[in-house]
C-alpha cells in the first residue's frame, strides 16, 4: 500500500507551546491501552512450565496463567522494581519435548504492562510455530539505558535487562532456536522505537524487525515525537488524570524526572542533542541490512491531535531512508483504516495494531520457516 506525502518539521528547539500541544497526541499514545478488549475466558489447562532463575533475573512469586499464556514476575538490579513478562507458547509446545521454536520479542507501548491480558493479541496466541515473549518496558522506559541513573525512577537500564538478561534467560528455560535466524523483535508505539533500537544496536541477535505505529524518529526534524518522549519523562499529562477512578491512569508515567534523563538534553543548541540523534532509528536504517524489515502505520485521519498523524511521517521517513539505501522491506500504510480490519479507524490504537499482527504474524512464521 502507498503512503501520502509525509509532513516534515522544521529544525529548532522544543518550545513550551509545542510541549503543551503534544499533550493531545500523548493522550492517544498513553491511553491506547484502555481500548484493548479483554480476551475470552479460557478453560482450565495445565500449569505453566517451571522457569529457573539466572542471568541476573530472580523470579518473584509463582507464574500465573495457563500452560501456553502465562506471566512471570522478575526482579533485576538493572531496573528498579518488579517486572512482569508474558510468555505465549504454541499449542503443541508440551506435546513435542524435542521440538524447538523461534522467538518473537514483542515490545509494548507507553503506559502499558505485560500483565495486561489484552497484549496477548489473537494473532499472537494463535501462532503455530513460534514463541512470543512480551517483556516489561516500563511505563516510559523507552527501551534504553538511561543516561541518568539517579532520578526518582531509580535504576533504568532497560536495554541491559532485555538484551543481556532476558534473551539468555528465555533461551535457557524454553526450547528456543537460540540463533539470530530464530529471533525477531517488534513493537507498538514506544515499542516500535524499541524494536528498531535493539535491532540496530544488536544486529547479530535478530533476523527480523517490525514497528507498528512506532516512534521511529527522534531527530530534531521530528520535534513532536521527541516532545512526546519528554512529556512522558516530565509527566506533564498526570494532571489530566484528575480524580480518575481507574487503578492506573494512562497519562501518569510515574515520578517526574528531567527531560535529559534518557538521552541528555533534547534541545539542539550548539548540537548538544547528539545523543538523541545517535538513538534516532531513521538515521541508522543501514544497520538493518540483511534483516527482514516491516513498517506499519495509519494516518490519524489527518488530525494532528492523533498521535498516528505524526507516526505516519516518521514511518514515511523510515521508508524513504530504506529506499535510498536500496534495502528491501514490507511497508503498509492503511490510511484511515478502511478495509484494515473491523476495528481499525486509522488511529493510534489496538484496533489497528490487532490487524497489523494478523498481517504480520504469518509473514514472520513463514520467514522463520524459510530460515
Amino acid at each position: 500500500m502507498t503512503s501520502r506525502p509525509s509532513p516534515h518539521h522544521a529544525s529548532g528547539p522544543l518550545p513550551r507551546a509545542l510541549l503543551l500541544r503534544v499533550k493531545a497526541a500523548l493522550a492517544a499514545l498513553a491511553t491506547a491501552v484502555l481500548l484493548l478488549g479483554a480476551p475470552p475466558a479460557q478453560a482450565d489447562t495445565p500449569a505453566p512450565p517451571e522457569m529457573t532463575d539466572g542471568f541476573g533475573l530472580t523470579q518473584v512469586g509463582a507464574a500465573t496463567g495457563t500452560a501456553t499464556n502465562f506471566v512471570i514476575t522478575v526482579s533485576t538490579p538493572e531496573v528498579s522494581g518488579e517486572h512482569r513478562i508474558r510468555i505465549l507458547l504454541p499449542a503443541d509446545y508440551a506435546a513435542g519435548p524435542t521440538k524447538r521454536y523461534p522467538v518473537f520479542y514483542f515490545l509494548h507501548g507507553a503506559s502499558d504492562d505485560p500483565g495486561n491480558p489484552a497484549l496477548a493479541y489473537p494473532a499472537l496466541t494463535e501462532a503455530r510455530s513460534m514463541i512470543t515473549v512480551i517483556p516489561d518496558g516500563g511505563r516510559r522506559g523507552w527501551y534504553a539505558n538511561w543516561l541518568d541513573q539517579k532520578t526518582a525512577a531509580g535504576a533504568q537500564n532497560w536495554e541491559n535487562f532485555h538484551i543481556a538478561q532476558l534473551i539468555p534467560f528465555i533461551d535457557a528455560n524454553l526450547r528456543t532456536v537460540a540463533t539470530k535466524q530464530g529471533r525477531a523483535v517488534g513493537g507498538i508505539s514506544m515499542g516500535g522505537f524499541g524494536a528498531l533500537h535493539y535491532a540496530q544496536g544488536h544486529p547479530g541477535l535478530f533476523s527480523q524487525v517490525a514497528t507498528f505505529s512506532g516512534a521511529n524518529e527522534l531527530s530534531r526534524n521530528h520535534a513532536v515525537i521527541r516532545a512526546a518522549v519528554v512529556a512522558t519523562l516530565t509527566n506533564i499529562g498526570a494532571p489530566l488524570c484528575g480524580s480518575s477512578s481507574a487503578p492506573v491512569c494512562g497519562l501518569d508515567f510515574g515520578p517526574s524526572v528531567s527531560s535529559d534523563a534518557i538521552f541528555g538534553t533534547p534541545y539542539p543548541v550548539f548540537d548538544a542533542d547528539w545523543r538523541w540523534n545517535e538513538a534516532d532509528p531513521v538515521a541508522h536504517m543501514d544497520r538493518l541490512a540483511g534483516m527482514g524489515v516491516a513498517i506499519y502505520t495509519g494516518n490519524g485521519n489527518g488530525d494532528p491531535a492523533n498521535m498516528e498523524f505524526w507516526v505516519e511521517s516518521a514511518a514515511q521517513h523510515s521508508k524513504d531512508r530504506l529506499d535510498a539505501l536500496g534495502q528491501p522491506y514490507h511497508y503498509v500504510n492503511y490510511g484511515d483504516g478502511s478495509g484494515w480490519g473491523e476495528h481499525c479507524d486509522g488511529g493510534h490504537n489496538s484496533g489497528c495494531w490487532s490487524q497489523d499482527l494478523v498481517d504480520y504474524v504469518p509473514r514472520l512464521e513463514a520467514a522463520f520457516a524459510a530460515a
